[in-house]
């Protein structure tokens, strides 16, 4: 037999183990988890509200984790009074980001969701691995320090904060579902998948949106939804100008909870007041 026809046949037997693994997987809640990743959040749900246990808490600095606090919070359905979307911009891949959302509440309280890739303890993350049910699905519900600060403090990567302009009712059924996909995962874990079942195409799915190929190559989401005249502004390029809150996450970071909320809050809401 010639060596390139051993070469292939030893490529496609490689890929049929690899594919019967992938097919054959079950994934799982009890795995030794990258610690941030290590606590299963679940919600509460009433008729007037909702409590989130846990919700993170970490502080972060650029060397990484310094604080690693979980809260007990509740929150009013009726007290929710917007939604932003949370996008961070892949280093050196216009293609591809990370999204998630933060929630609004009366009294300047911010609550954020962020669906990631469950990895292991001392497992990286590969957008091609993903495609393969390496890794399971995580909700995970945080504060906006911590989620904001994770990202523009610690991993030193870019942060837009997007306004969404969305219907009440569109905001408390995004929410809802969010909230039961969360517990869902609990009684059944589900698999990650870049394509399938990413950080944006979640959000995406729970939005009942239709899909759209920025749900796979998330780094042209924001642009998506502005095109759907789902983030406000006289152009994309302005929008994603006034969204650029990396500088100020990183001059807040040293802030409680709820003050980075409120100084957060100003500012996006200074911001879209320069917009009118």
């Amino acid at each position: 037999m010639r060596a390139s026809k051993r070469i292939a046949l030893l490529v496609l037997g490689a890929a049929a183990v690899a594919l019967t693994a992938c097919v054959t997987a079950t994934p799982k809640n009890d795995r030794a988890w990258y610690p941030y990743l290590a606590r299963q959040t679940q919600a509460s749900l009433e008729q007037e509200t909702f409590t989130v246990d846990p919700v993170t808490d970490w502080t972060y600095a650029e060397s990484g984790p310094v604080a690693q606090n979980y809260l007990r919070e509740t929150y009013a359905y009726a007290d929710m009074k917007n939604v932003w979307f949370v996008l961070e911009p892949q280093p050196g891949m216009s293609a591809a980001a990370h999204t998630f959302l933060l929630f609004e509440f009366t009294g300047d309280r911010l609550l954020g969701v962020t669906i990631e890739a469950r990895r292991e303890v001392k497992e990286d993350y590969s957008a091609f691995a993903g495609l393969f049910n390496k890794y399971e699905l995580s909700y995970l519900w945080g504060e906006a320090r911590d989620l904001m600060t994770r990202r523009a403090v610690m991993l030193q990567h870019e942060t837009y904060v997007y306004p969404l302009q969305l219907q009440d009712e569109t905001e408390q059924s995004l929410l809802r579902a969010l909230l039961a996909r969360t517990n869902a995962l609990e009684t059944r874990p589900r698999f990650y998948n870049t394509f399938g079942s990413n950080c944006t195409n979640e959000l995406a799915k729970a939005a009942k949106l239709k899909w759209h190929r920025s749900f796979v190559f998330t780094g042209g989401s924001a642009k998506h939804l502005f095109e759907m005249k789902v983030i406000p502004g006289p152009s994309f390029e302005s929008a994603r100008e006034q969204a650029d809150l990396t500088a100020f996450v990183k001059s807040a970071d040293a802030q409680s909870n709820a003050a980075f909320d409120a100084a957060l809050l100003r500012e996006l809401r200074r911001r879209q007041a320069e917009r009118l």
